[in-house]
């Protein structure tokens, strides 16, 4: 059985000293106020152990993280006719990239870049009476954390300088793929990308999709099938025109965000996240992604 404290440490004292923790996303100018050195890592085990190093309980802002989370929801609603909306392939291209779009008739290719992800709030906005705070109580109950709450500042600073998802929003909208207005969606999907959550809060959000659906309390929140179909696309989509990289240097299903966090796991086994707010060129969190990567190496745990 692995020493999993002393990898975490050894782990967090080889990278702290890295003098290259990548470039702190500034394009929303909320994260760019964030710790540039700032770095934690959160391992929480379905048999309930957990370790943890560095700033691991400090609240992050999730962004793209988000993504899975909404998906989740959506699916338990629409189930296999949600795929009818967004297709499941990589896209091999940035996050916030329009030209697929337009090429395949305004048909997102996976729920995890942000056309897709536009199209799952399109669905969250129709099917919930209050879906800003039914999304919001979701997360509380699978997390087990009544405390957990949207950044009212990301939000605001998303809102003002979001001009690709305003343009991907409209684009869907002249394809007939975004049946609400506009700016209700967009009004929800900042929201949702503006989730402050720490490391161990993401550690016990994303516990479900370890435990075929359901949370670190025992509650069933998201069918067996659901879980491992969504699993699977993290590892395919998760981490944009770097999943291949992912798979290859870490071998887990994971989902990064913009604001440096990164979440994976092994299904059956393990979460695990991680927090670096510097960014590598392809917008994930370059201390994180070394990190995963000497996890699974160290620990010799993933899904190959």
């Amino acid at each position: 059985m692995p020493d999993f404290q002393s990898i975490l440490e050894d782990i967090y004292q080889k990278l702290t000293n890295d003098d290259d923790k990548g470039e702190v996303a500034s394009y929303i100018p909320e994260l760019a106020n964030v710790d540039p050195d700032a770095f934690g890592i959160y391992l929480q085990f379905i048999n309930g152990e957990h370790y943890e190093v560095g700033q691991s309980q400090t609240p992050i802002s999730i962004q793209s993280i988000s993504k899975v989370l909404t998906l989740a929801m959506a699916i338990q609603m629409e189930g296999l006719n949600l795929w009818e909306r967004i297709d499941v392939e990589p896209s091999g291209n940035p996050f916030n990239h329009l030209s697929l779009l337009e090429m395949e008739n305004g048909v997102p290719r996976n729920p995890l870049i942000n056309t897709g992800a536009l199209v799952v709030a399109d669905i969250l906005v129709s099917q919930l009476k209050h879906p800003k705070e039914e999304f919001l109580q979701f997360v509380r109950d699978i997390s087990n954390d009544q405390t957990i709450n949207y950044d009212q500042k990301v939000f605001l600073s998303e809102q003002a300088t979001g001009y690709r998802n305003f343009a991907a929003a409209n684009l869907l909208k002249t394809f007939g793929n975004l049946h609400n207005d506009v700016d209700e969606v967009l009004d929800f999907y900042f929201h949702q990308c503006s989730i402050s959550m720490s490391c161990a809060q993401l550690a016990n959000a994303f516990y479900m999709f370890a435990n075929r659906g359901k949370c670190i309390q025992g509650k069933l929140h998201l069918k067996k099938k659901y879980a491992k179909r969504i699993n699977a696309i993290m590892l395919t989509c998760g981490f944009y025109d770097e999943a291949g990289e992912f798979a290859f240097e870490v071998g887990l299903p994971g989902k990064s965000g913009v604001g440096g966090g990164i979440i994976a796991l092994l299904p059956n086994e393990f979460v695990i996240s991680v927090w670096s707010p510097g960014l590598n060129e392809k917008g994930n969190s370059k201390l994180g992604m070394e990190a995963l990567e000497m996890f699974t190496t160290q620990s010799n745990l993933s899904i190959f």
